[in-house]
């Protein structure tokens, strides 16, 4: 009777369970709902409460970016992500070679912003949704000019650019209007991707080396907000930053909110 009992207590608590392995593990890091973000960040706490507008801002003053939801926030619905390659790595080891993925991702918005990531795992899957958050992460503006005359939307590179990785050197030329992107397939991903219409593009080195060839056109891309025009000589008048603007509201300590019961 006792023993029965007892015994009995002891395989509910197992089962649903109490002590030992397994049951109810609603507790630790990965608790509550999975789709509620619950920033990390002085800049994920801004942007989740609606003190940040734009992700512009955020570019303004060079702040970095450490969390890939700032992204899904801004950009989320806008944003296409392309498996540009996942290639075998191998490491020689004593007995045999232990085989890696290296998964290649670009993700853009086709307007103007576009991020480049590189992820290395055992398993593809896994290496292709760290090299998705790590594009995101790498996110960049991108600037758009004219050929000619400045009639309509900014469709091309605003001036000449180049991008180098490895032995790769990418050059990317301003082109008419209607000209398309004249690239290797690669570029047209990552300019089309960053909406540019129109683009001449020349390349040297090894290009076969996807990885380095991505890379190459992504630093070009990149360049395009790094290179000061005239019409950018006039001054900037630069406000406060985020973090000093809102400074009395980040010091506040950062409690979650409780989640509301749904009454069946």
């Amino acid at each position: 009777g006792s023993t029965n009992g007892s015994k009995k207590q002891w395989y509910q608590r197992r089962v649903r369970g109490g002590r030992g392995r397994g049951g109810n593990r609603s507790g630790g890091r990965g608790a509550g709902d999975p789709k509620e973000w619950y920033p990390c960040t002085k800049l994920g706490r801004l942007v989740k409460d609606g003190m940040i507008k734009k992700i512009e801002e955020i570019y303004l003053f060079s702040l970095p970016i450490k969390e890939a939801e700032i992204i899904d926030f801004f950009l989320g619905s806008k944003l296409k992500d392309e498996v540009l390659k996942i290639m075998p790595v191998q490491k020689q080891t004593r007995a045999g070679q232990r085989t890696r993925f290296k998964a290649f991702v670009a993700i853009g918005d086709f307007d103007g912003h576009i991020g480049l990531g590189v992820k290395c795992s055992k398993e593809v899957a896994t290496a292709i949704r760290g090299a998705i958050t790590l594009a995101k992460l790498s996110v960049i503006p991108v600037r758009r000019g004219y050929w000619g005359n400045k009639i309509g939307t900014p469709h091309t590179v605003p001036c000449k650019v180049t991008g180098k990785c490895g032995s790769v050197l990418v050059r990317l030329v301003p082109a008419p209007r209607g000209t398309g992107l004249v690239s290797a397939p690669v570029p047209k991903k990552l300019l089309s991707m960053a909406g540019f219409e129109d683009c001449y593009t020349c390349a040297t080195g090894q290009t076969a080396t996807l990885g380095n060839f991505a890379k190459a056109t992504f630093a070009a891309i990149s360049a395009t907000y790094a290179y000061l025009t005239p019409d950018m000589w006039s001054a900037t008048v630069f406000t406060n930053s985020p973090y000093q603007e809102y400074t009395d509201y980040l010091a506040k300590p950062f409690v979650k909110q409780p989640k509301k019961e749904v009454k069946y």
